[in-house]
């Protein structure tokens, strides 16, 4: 598949056989420990299938389908060991690439949003697409005053694609929970399909990356590529190299995987502070780290480069200061105003009744990195914590069930739990403490 397939009864179709798939290669690993192999080894090679064949469906239909599968990514390390190395193979694949489309397809959009003499705004542009995400593609290219640049080129007919995948990968989300444990995927798709006509608006993606752009010029360790030009589909902003942090976090050493953990969380708490924007598409495709600007090789003079504005969360105050204040209050041992103030911004439901020191008792161990001076994220960490929530027989379990998440903190939440899933993935030691007391309104206490 070459292109975005614009039918929407061809999408749905490839959709709809995904479940299919899944009973077909249950009977399959049946039907193999019939004929004596041993459960694990069938196990292992279902899963492994099971992993191939639904994300490469995703990646092939790009749009709503390539976006569930790149926010599921970063939650690849909450995966139980014996089953993440399959799903963590197929589900890199679409962090960073995807089939692109073809060659005639972009000229045709570039014509048809930039001018028919298109070329002459480049001194350079290369068809061969840099990178491909869920509703377009980056092409590298020099414009015509000799600045390297990315051009961003809108898939025609995504905003179709995207609905039409998410109605239809919501009809089976219930198939798709075991891949996370403890995440219920059906908001999650819910909240993505909101959120449709913002990513294909390029004008608002542009309109946010210049104001990051603007906030972080002299930052020394942020680098937000500016934006140099904007129309509908199209949309050319500076080029940045650097080390994808998909590599970082498969090949990447001890103090690269710190230093992108540290400046990764540095700009999720930052960033709303300082642009009142939240970057909320949080997956390793998304990042690069970069030398100093200096040149300097030591870990303190790498930067993070950020790319990709097209989901934005809009807090013209920063962060609610209620989560610092819950999260200090909670550190604290303060169970009663804890349980409060979430009774207050409607995460605990007036119908309901729950007991403060539960809730407390519930909170701590999800809260552990901020307890601490700097904190090793792993993978071992995220399993435990998914286990605790995600098994129906603790009471972890039972009483995250009776919590409510209210709408206005969806959002935060999606990327404050993705960005965790990122730090485990880069097994990275974080002082977040740091990066809590200097941008999140609350956690500090007024004098």
């Amino acid at each position: 598949m070459s292109d975005l397939p614009r039918k929407a009864v061809t999408r749905t179709a490839k959709l709809a056989a995904l479940p299919l798939g899944f009973a077909g290669r249950a009977t399959w690993g049946l039907g193999k420990r019939i004929g004596g192999r041993s459960a694990e080894l069938v196990a292992r090679e279902l899963q492994h299938r099971t992993a191939e064949q639904l994300f490469k469906v995703l990646g092939e239909l790009k749009g709503g389908a390539m976006k569930l599968g790149q926010a599921l990514s970063v939650f690849e390390s909450a995966l139980p060991e014996e089953v993440a190395g399959p799903y963590r193979a197929a589900l890199t694949k679409l962090q960073e690439a995807a089939p692109p489309m073809p060659t005639r397809t972009v000229h045709g959009v570039l014509e048809e949003r930039l001018g028919a003499q298109w070329r002459e705004l480049f001194l350079e542009f290369e068809d061969k697409p840099a990178a491909a995400a869920s509703i377009g593609q980056v092409h590298r290219a020099v414009w015509h005053d000799g600045r390297e640049v990315a051009v961003k080129v809108q898939y025609p007919g995504a905003g179709e694609a995207l609905l039409s995948d998410l109605t239809q990968l919501s009809r089976f989300a219930r198939l798709l929970g075991p891949l996370i444990p403890g995440m219920d995927v059906k908001p999650l798709i819910a909240e993505l399909r909101d959120r449709v006509s913002e990513e294909l608006d390029y004008g608002l993606e542009a309109e946010a990356q210049r104001k990051h752009a603007e906030e972080f010029a002299d930052d020394p360790d942020v680098v937000v590529p500016g934006v140099v030009h904007q129309s509908d589909q199209v949309l050319v902003t500076e080029w940045i190299d650097g080390i994808p942090l998909s590599e970082v976090i498969a090949d990447g050493t001890e103090e690269q995987r710190d230093r992108a953990g540290q400046l990764l969380a540095r700009f999720l708490f930052s960033g709303p502070a300082r642009t009142g924007l939240l970057h909320a598409d949080p997956h390793p495709g998304n990042f690069r780290l970069l030398p100093g600007a200096d040149d300097g090789e030591g870990p303190e003079s790498w930067r993070l480069g950020v790319l990709d504005f097209g989901t934005v969360d809009r807090l013209p105050g920063g962060l609610p200061e209620t989560i610092g204040t819950c999260l200090r209050l909670t550190l604290e041992g303060d169970a009663e105003t804890v349980y409060a103030l979430l009774r207050e911004e409607g995460f605990v439901k007036e119908s309901i009744a729950l007991d403060p020191e539960a809730v407390l008792e519930y909170l701590l161990p999800i809260i552990e990195p901020a307890e601490v001076d700097a904190f090793g994220f792993s993978r071992g960490w995220i399993r435990t914590q998914a286990a605790r929530i995600a098994d129906p027989r603790s009471p972890a379990h039972q009483l995250g069930k009776q919590l409510n998440l209210p709408p206005s903190y969806l959002l935060i939440h999606r990327v404050t739990l993705s960005t965790i899933g990122v730090l485990c993935q880069l097994d990275a030691t974080v002082r977040l403490r740091d990066e809590l007391e200097e941008w999140l309104p609350g956690f500090v206490e007024a004098e």
